[in-house]
């Protein structure tokens, strides 16, 4: 693992913090120590802990009338038995006193301040004390051993609590570590397996809520998805070029066939060879626009009038099958900012799909209408609408609900596509609903604010 990956970079940093902290509270906790005392103290001549040193000066500043108090504080809240023991060894309180407190009090005889002995799986320690008012006074305080060998030598030892700490906090800031990059980890590998070209590698995340690294991975998965759908897309895309380019060329190749076996009906089968050279052409050129990112986004365009003359041409051409388009607006105007001859392509296209589904003798009515800051365009025909699972598939390229009669009409299905592309690079939005019967288109652009 590299000492430049972000885990090493979290555990490093977690664990000098954490390597500080514990240093702080060791220098701290060396004299501020509130453990029971044990041997180690006498062997070593150090200086009692905080609970012997507290509980010393209460027995040597206390008042007469507080020492029972304290010695019955000791017991209840420590577990410490309490001793005071006069010139002549008895107990101020006229407690018996026991053999091992009288001989660990007799040690105290020779000029030691402190004494220490072990007896019956208790320690005993005394010291020696003066109060003004009862004179020369030694307590002996009876204690249950609490502290196994290690953790005595960690309390005298200093390096080897802080070697502990230091051991203990890495091996916590790994595992935190480890858990937070764990996941960017799999996020590592799936992106691997998704540029070697698997499309269908997803991360197991929760649908919602977590932390960041939650949203990284919804937010991969999400990508991975939408990836997944434009290659498919892009795939289907070739097969149906493919399909498309196949019919024409083969119909070349007929014509050609027939005019080099009968050169004397050349003319014909030249006529058809120009026909279906200039359809080819054109189903390129539909296809290049379909894909073309390219838009001179300078014009201001009024879709009321541009819209009128789309629907009289329209009309114009439906009129002898008894179907024509009828314009609707209380808009004078509706300017919108973008490629006027993308825009009218477009509305051109959604204006023919719909007359050419309509039946005969009905009218596909379009209206205009400006709301707060966008322009709606709804077109409606009477046809018979498409299948539920099927309308956002219309404006994909090369669909047909029909494929056998638009094939029949020279009809590419690039049409809608080709609308819905301009739409949305003008910043609008195209959509499809049944209305039963019909279909209706609605399409929405930001409005151009002239002032």
């Amino acid at each position: 693992m590299p000492a430049s990956s972000l885990f090493v970079k979290i555990f490093l940093g977690f664990w000098v913090v954490t390597i500080a902290v514990l240093g702080s509270w060791l220098l701290a906790g060396q004299y501020l120590d509130s453990l029971v005392p044990d041997d180690s103290h006498a062997r070593h001549g150090e200086t009692p802990p905080r609970l012997v040193v507290r509980l010393l000066y209460d027995l040597q500043n206390q008042t007469s009338e507080k020492l029972p108090d304290v010695i019955a504080e000791a017991q209840a809240k420590r577990g410490v038995q309490v001793y005071f023991l006069d010139a002549s060894g008895e107990d101020i309180l006229g407690r018996r006193v026991p053999k091992n407190v009288a001989t660990v009090a007799a040690r105290l005889d020779t000029g030691d301040r402190r004494a220490f002995i072990r007896d019956n799986a208790r320690h005993l320690v005394a010291h020696q004390l003066y109060r003004e008012d009862l004179g020369p006074m030694r307590s002996v305080l009876v204690l249950k051993p609490s502290r196994s060998r290690l953790v005595n030598e960690l309390g005298r030892n200093l390096w080897l609590r802080g070697a502990l700490a230091v051991l203990v906090s890495g091996l916590l800031c790994y595992l935190l570590s480890r858990l937070l990059t764990r996941r960017l980890g799999g996020l590592r590998q799936a992106a691997a397996k998704l540029a070697d070209g698997d499309l269908a590698v997803r991360l197991a995340v929760r649908g919602r809520g977590g932390d960041e690294t939650d949203d990284l991975a919804r937010d991969f998965n999400r990508m991975a998805a939408q990836l997944q759908q434009r290659i498919d897309a892009q795939r289907r895309l070739l097969a149906d070029v493919s399909h498309e380019l196949r019919s024409p060329l083969a119909r070349l190749r007929v014509a050609l066939a027939l005019a080099e076996q009968n050169p004397t009906a050349a003319g014909l089968q030249l006529e058809r060879i120009e026909r279906e050279a200039s359809r080819l052409d054109e189903l390129i050129a539909e296809l290049l626009r379909s894909q073309s990112d390219q838009l001179a986004m300078d014009e201001h365009i009024d879709l009321v009038p541009l819209l009128r003359d789309l629907c009289n041409d329209a009309s114009f051409e439906g009129r002898e099958s008894g179907r024509r388009v009828d314009l609707q607006t209380d808009c004078g105007q509706a300017l919108v900012l973008g490629d006027g001859g993308r825009l009218r392509k477009a509305f051109d296209n959604v204006l023919r799909n719909a007359l050419y589904y309509s039946p005969r003798d009905t009218v596909v009515a379009v209206a205009i209408s400006a709301t707060a800051g966008e322009i709606r365009v709804s077109v409606q025909d009477q046809g018979p609408g498409i299948p539920a699972g099927e309308l956002e598939r219309i404006f994909d390229e090369f669909y047909r609900v029909d494929s056998a009669r638009a094939r029949e009409t020279g009809g590419y299905g690039l049409g809608l596509a080709i609308a819905r592309r301009a739409i949305i690079q003008h910043g609008g939005t195209i959509t499809a609903r049944n209305t039963g019967p019909g279909l209706r288109m609605d399409i929405t652009l930001p409005l151009f604010d002239a002032r």
